[in-house]
């Protein structure tokens, strides 16, 4: 089983009961203890679970006010979370845009995070103030209450301000003939200049955006560096993208 795969049973079983032991997982996935345990520690390093003696507990999430907060924190989400965090380097300037997904990335950063964080998503604001050591600049625009994004022609001219190490992509949709396309053209316009001004770029999706497109381009596949989604990156469903040139993650 790869470690994807127990990294989301863990948390699956988290969320459902709350709290996990050891032994218990250990035979569910028919692997020892100390790979659960492991498991356990890079996760909890990832700030998605508290450790205790012989397992480990829920983390209590501070609740943002989208409309779809009961959502928020799926599994997929923090499966996504997780396999992201490891791109994200100390030091590092890095853009990220709308999204709950975004959120929940932020949500999950190890307390000793230090980089720049570039954003015109509000709601990352709460989340991000937490952390002594990250460099917070929010770009301004209209104010979209659905989103929790600033959005239109000044945010977008903000972007060109910057150029960042990494861009984590929030997707409406990613297509294996289409690319990246966006339900609004404002927030597609903003995605297109994050793209512009980023060494790296990883697009975030859950497997239920995949092979769908929406009717603003954002870009090619070709455009960005690679796709990071709840999938285990051997899945039959990525295939489409695995001779696109992109790295799935």
């Amino acid at each position: 089983m790869l470690k994807e795969e127990r990294f989301n049973h863990i948390l699956i079983n988290l969320k459902q009961k709350g709290k996990v032991f050891y032994e218990p997982l250990a035979k569910d996935l028919n692997v020892s203890e100390d790979t659960i345990r492991r498991d356990i520690e890079a996760l909890y390093n990832n700030g998605l679970l508290l450790k205790v003696r012989g397992g480990a507990i829920s983390q209590s999430k501070n609740p943002l006010t989208f409309q779809d907060r009961s959502h928020y924190f799926s599994d997929e989400k923090d499966i996504i979370a997780l396999k992201a965090q490891q791109l994200i380097r100390n030091g590092q300037t890095v853009f990220m845009d709308g999204g709950t997904t975004v959120c929940a990335i932020a949500s999950h950063l190890p307390a000793n995070s230090s980089f720049r964080l570039i954003t015109n998503n509000l709601a990352l604001v709460p989340i991000v103030s937490k952390f002594k050591d990250i460099e917070l600049i929010v770009l301004g625009g209209l104010y979209d209450r659905k989103t929790e994004v600033a959005t239109g022609g000044q945010t977008a001219d903000e972007v060109d301000k910057y150029v960042a190490d990494l861009y984590l992509m929030g997707t409406c949709a990613i297509h294996k003939d289409f690319g990246i396309t966006a339900v609004f053209q404002h927030d597609g316009e903003v995605k297109q200049r994050m793209l512009k001004n980023s060494n790296k770029t990883f697009a975030l999706s859950n497997h239920a955006k995949l092979n769908l497109n929406e009717y603003y381009k954002v870009c090619d596949l070709q455009d960005i560096n690679g796709l990071i989604t709840d999938l285990p990156a051997d899945d039959t469903k990525l295939n489409h993208f695995r001779n696109s040139g992109i790295q799935l993650i």
